[in-house]
């Protein structure tokens, strides 16, 4: 048994880098993902001129095609026009166009599902269109989104893993390294699992739970 856990025990630092970088791909990824998603959001909402229509092509493409080839064309667009940007940054691009696009949707159907008693209400006050929007209907909206948000979270650290096809250091990039170190799959990928199923539920359990009930109790009153 001893000899079964030595190999496990031996890669347990470079296993932790890789799940801190894990962690810090998924958080990336929702930190700037989340603003994109409120502009898409926003001028597809308001039905902007040619915005509108560029952003739902993109909401549309990046949801209808597997991430996995949506990383080789950042991968080796990057790489054909020349630039040279580091590992982490287009890794981070990855996730953040991606979830970008889900997030975008979320928040679209939490804004269609805010009634239109509220618009009437924020412009019976004498705020605009764009203010009623920024504060009366928004704030309710991302309370309806707030399910949604986390499941993207949620789905973030599992998505980290494609990363590893473009050579990206994360979990799965660091398991396959010490695969091939130590010809041992069934043990590791087992291993990866489980970590990944833990982020997952310390998430779930310490974060999105918490903040479903913070904001069902606001939204009650």
């Amino acid at each position: 048994m001893i000899d079964y856990l030595q190999p496990i025990w031996d890669s347990a630092p470079l296993i932790a880098w890789g799940t801190a970088y894990t962690i810090g791909y998924a958080l990336l990824g929702m930190v700037f993902g989340l603003p994109v998603a409120l502009l898409i959001t926003w001028a597809r909402f308001e039905k902007i001129p040619v915005l509108a229509g560029l952003f739902g092509v993109y909401v549309s493409f990046m949801r209808g095609t597997p991430q996995l080839i949506q990383a080789f064309l950042i991968y080796f667009g990057i790489g054909s026009m020349g630039l040279d940007l580091p590992l982490v940054v287009i890794g981070t691009l990855v996730l953040i166009v991606n979830a970008s696009a889900y997030l975008s949707e979320t928040l679209r159907g939490a804004l269609n599902g805010i009634t239109h008693g509220q618009w009437s209400a924020g412009l019976s006050l004498g705020l605009t269109k764009f203010q009623t929007l920024r504060f009366v209907v928004t704030p309710q909206a991302l309370r309806l989104a707030i399910p949604g948000i986390s499941n993207t979270l949620i789905g973030l650290f599992k998505d980290t893993s494609v990363l590893s096809v473009i050579t990206v250091a994360e979990l799965l990039k660091i398991i396959n390294d010490v695969i091939s170190a130590t010809f041992k799959p069934f043990t590791f990928y087992l291993l990866a699992a489980l970590i990944y199923w833990s982020l997952c539920l310390v998430y779930e359990y310490a974060v999105h739970r918490r903040l479903e009930a913070r904001y069902s109790k606001a939204y009650a009153r």
